[in-house]
C-alpha cells in the first residue's frame, strides 16, 4: 500500500491548529497563576456603591451628602413635572392655527398661554384660526394636548 502523501498545506494548517492550541493553553495557565497571586476578595472589595450623582464607585459616599426622598414624591411612569391638578379639567382657549388638510392645529391658553396641541379626531365641530373654544387638558409623552374641543358661541 502505498503511504498517503501530506501535501504542504495540510502541514501548515496542521502546525497552526497547534500552534493555537498551545496558545490557549498558555493563556489558561496565565489565568490561573494570576487568580492564586490574587487570593479571594474580601467582601469589601467586592462591594459597589452609588455616590450622590448616581455613580457606581468603590468607596463609600460621603453620609452626609445623603439626601432623604419621601415615597409621594416618586412617580412611576409618568412625567415628574406635571402635576395631577393640572390634568383633565376644562380649559378656554383661541385656536391660533389649524389646516384641515394635515388635521392638526394648536389652541394658545387663555389663562397660561401655553400652545396646546388639537387633533381633528378630538374636535367636536369644526373649528377655523382665531376661534374661541373649550377643551379638556391632557398629557402625551410629546407634550400638552387638547381633547373634546368645542366652540365656545
Amino acid at each position: 500500500m502505498a503511504k498517503s502523501q501530506q501535501t504542504f498545506k495540510k502541514k501548515e494548517k496542521e502546525k497552526k491548529k497547534q500552534k493555537k492550541k498551545q496558545a490557549k493553553l498558555e493563556r489558561r495557565e496565565l489565568r490561573k497563576q494570576q487568580k492564586t497571586e490574587r487570593g479571594k476578595l474580601t467582601l469589601e472589595e467586592q462591594l459597589s456603591y452609588l455616590d450622590e450623582n448616581g455613580h457606581i464607585v468603590s468607596e463609600k459616599p460621603d453620609p452626609s451628602k445623603k439626601v432623604e426622598i419621601k415615597l409621594d414624591q416618586i412617580v412611576l411612569g409618568g412625567n415628574p413635572g406635571l402635576a395631577n391638578d393640572e390634568s383633565d379639567i376644562e380649559r378656554k382657549g383661541k385656536v391660533n392655527y389649524f389646516d384641515h388638510e394635515k388635521g392638526f392645529g394648536f389652541i394658545i391658553d387663555s389663562k397660561s398661554g401655553e400652545r396646546v396641541f388639537a387633533h381633528i379626531n378630538d374636535c367636536y365641530e369644526s373649528i377655523k384660526e382665531n376661534h374661541k373654544v373649550s377643551y379638556v387638558l391632557t398629557h402625551n409623552p410629546k407634550g400638552a394636548v387638547a381633547i373634546d374641543v368645542e366652540l365656545i358661541k
